[in-house]
């Protein structure tokens, strides 16, 4: 419903929308998203995955092994299921976009942090495999790096220290928009800080 919400309130016609619900941490629900984006559009061009939430607040000594497992399984093995159904598309196809929502945490996990710097740092060497691996095949994968999404526009409104590195939906959007052009075909395996200092 909310999918179908969004798709009104951006007036993409109907012919260009297309509905799936599936665990992507599941390797055949992956596959069958595929399959229906194939047999609905007839080609994948992009795969942009921004599935995962956020866990931490205890040290290390004191996570529950199912809340790291579980940030595993959103960052990880959804990216990686994903990633096993559409990229033999994109490869067919000669071309093809790929990037995934990651963070900072990746590279410089923080105290009390472990269960999603774990999840996101899994994701980028994921990212980074696969980006040696398509070099030639005209289809590159890329990382956007985002500490917090500003979907409330505080960070404009209200400027604090706090908030100052907090990136806007539509700097992440213009961003993409870039990196599934044909102008961004020698981007590939970058890992690009969308933030500013903190």
């Amino acid at each position: 419903d909310r999918l179908t919400s969004l798709a009104q309130v951006i007036a993409t016609p109907a012919d260009r929308v297309l509905t799936v619900e599936a665990d992507l941490t599941s390797a055949e629900a992956a596959r069958t998203a595929a399959q229906a984006v194939i047999q609905r559009f007839g080609r994948v061009d992009m795969v942009l995955h921004f599935v995962g939430g956020w866990a931490g607040g205890k040290s290390v000594v004191d996570v529950e092994a199912a809340v790291l497992e579980d940030m595993v399984n959103q960052h990880l093995w959804s990216t990686f299921h994903t990633l096993q159904a559409f990229v033999p598309a994109l490869i067919a196809n000669g071309w093809g976009r790929i990037v995934v929502i990651s963070s900072p945490s990746a590279q410089m996990p923080p105290a009390k942090g472990l269960p999603y710097s774990v999840g996101k740092a899994a994701q980028e060497a994921l990212i980074a495999t696969l980006a040696e691996e398509l070099k030639g095949t005209g289809v590159t994968a890329n990382a956007l790096r985002v500490k917090s999404i500003d979907v409330r526009h505080e960070r404009d409104q209200a400027p604090s220290a706090k908030n100052a590195s907090w990136t806007t939906p539509e700097e992440i959007a213009a961003t993409l928009r870039h990196l599934c052009s044909d102008e961004a075909g020698t981007i590939n395996g970058a890992r690009l800080p969308l933030y500013g200092a903190p």
